[in-house]
């Protein structure tokens, strides 16, 4: 029996090694277009969510996770569980699972403990987030320390991104009508990352998604220490060769202790749009 279980909002994505580690969960958030609803699970099907997204005219909504759902993940054997959801800045989904380990402790007389990460990021800094904590369960070390350096992690991740339109952005007023129209009409591509907060800001930009994509590396290098002890993760939406370049960008300047590539799930998808690319280290 497993120890421990690592629950993880529908936002971050997951590598074959984690879907087939066992101690991944994944709780699905809701996506709506134009009253067409989508659940964020195995089933998305992301060339049909891209197709329906461009035919939209009110565009893309999410609804994060109900405490219900958290809940049932909190039940099993497992006497730990960490549960890593978007930032609170952005979704409701942090809340929701807070108020569901409230609600259990509550209902049940076990001694599991549970706790819930603030990701302050989002798609593949969630990941990243739940690859160091099973790092940290497998070293052994206690919940308690593990809790404690899994905040620091969070602490110290940086999550960078470049995409080819803001609209999905701008609609769900994470930025201001303004950026998105100047970013549209002159090609220029905002470099955008996560603040400490958790919230979305603009660090530079540039005309064409080459020099931006270029922009976006240079930007992480110089934010990033001891990167051969780090992993970086990248994720795309449905452009794995652009992915693959940014890569290589990046290993020409810096050596990693691994860089792995996902492609975006289902939230991911719905803010990336077609094109977006995501980093984390």
């Amino acid at each position: 029996m497993s120890r421990y279980k690592i629950v993880i909002d529908s936002c971050g994505e997951f590598s074959e090694e984690m879907k087939a580690d066992g101690h991944f969960f994944h709780v699905p958030l809701t996506l709506d277009v134009d009253g067409y609803q989508i659940v964020d699970d195995e089933t998305f099907d992301q060339t049909d969510f891209l197709q329906r997204v461009k035919r939209s005219t009110h565009g893309p909504k999410s609804s994060c996770p109900s405490p219900e759902s958290y809940m049932k993940m909190y039940e099993g054997k497992e006497e730990h569980v960490y549960v890593v959801t978007l930032s609170e800045k952005l979704s409701g989904s942090y809340n929701s699972a807070v108020l569901a380990a409230d609600l259990y402790k509550e209902e049940h007389e076990d001694n599991k403990q549970i706790h819930v990460f603030n990701s302050k990021s989002a798609s593949i800094g969630e990941t990243l987030i739940g690859i160091r904590i099973q790092e940290l369960e497998e070293s052994g070390a206690s919940f308690e320390k593990i809790v404690e350096e899994g905040e620091k992690y969070v602490s110290s991740m940086n999550t960078f991104f470049v995409l080819e339109t803001l609209e999905t952005l701008r609609k769900a007023g994470r930025l201001s009508n303004l950026k998105a129209f100047v970013a549209s009409t002159l090609n220029i591509k905002p470099v955008m990352g996560a603040t400490d907060e958790g919230t979305i800001q603009q660090l530079g930009q540039a005309r064409g998604m080459k020099k931006a994509l270029s922009k976006m590396v240079d930007t992480m290098v110089k934010a990033t220490k001891n990167c051969e002890n780090k992993i970086l993760a990248i994720s795309h939406c449905n452009c794995p060769e652009r992915a693959q370049a940014v890569k290589e960008m990046i290993e020409k300047l810096v050596k990693f202790k691994k860089i792995i590539i996902l492609n975006t799930r289902g939230v991911s998808t719905m803010y990336a749009n077609e094109g977006g690319i995501i980093i984390a280290v």
